[in-house]
């Protein structure tokens, strides 16, 4: 069974929403192997309840926030997207794996984590270390999206240089190839 580290955030978290949280969360479980420490957030901001949850997985974090005006309701509908995320995430991994495009050591070894920093003025406000870890392109998209970011950091499998793929305003990708010339 995965560990969960449930806080709330301007609401108690009592004895019977622990047990809703874990309960439905731990859902997760039944798709791998190796699920770490899930971490929910449970937020009430005006008469919205907010629920965040993170999800580390064989090398990936799945995340989903949903709000709406009741938390139970809010923790239904963010395991449902934590879900088609886990869906999305093992139906391209087998594609994949059957098309020969990806190693078994990659598969493995999962891929990265997402780096979000917010800058105000060149005011560093928020530092964020991660592993870069070795993957190509396409799973770094599938990274990228899986944590709904709109930019991902990792290390090129081929070239070992780290590089940046992210999201356009047109909804295509960009990457940012890095190198010594």
């Amino acid at each position: 069974m995965a560990t969960f580290t449930i806080r709330g955030k301007n609401i108690e978290v009592t004895p019977a929403l622990h047990d809703y949280v874990e309960k439905k969360i731990g859902k997760v479980t039944k798709y791998f192997d190796n699920v770490g420490e899930i971490t929910v957030l449970l937020t009430v901001s005006k008469d919205r309840h907010i629920v965040e949850v993170t999800v580390p997985v064989q090398g990936i974090l799945l995340r989903g926030q949903e709000a709406t005006m009741d938390m139970y309701t809010s923790i239904d509908l963010v395991i449902e997207k934590i879900e088609r995320q886990i869906r999305k995430y093992k139906t391209k991994l087998e594609r994949r794996f059957r098309e020969g495009s990806m190693k078994t050591e990659l598969m493995s070894q999962g891929a990265g984590s997402g780096k979000h920093a917010e800058d105000e003025d060149a005011v560093i406000i928020k530092t964020k270390r991660f592993i870069v870890k070795p993957m190509d392109v396409q799973e770094a998209i599938m990274q990228m999206n899986l944590l709904n970011h709109d930019f991902f950091v990792y290390r090129d499998d081929k070239t070992e240089d780290v590089n940046v793929v992210y999201r356009r305003k047109d909804g295509k990708y960009g990457l940012i190839e890095s190198g010594v010339q």
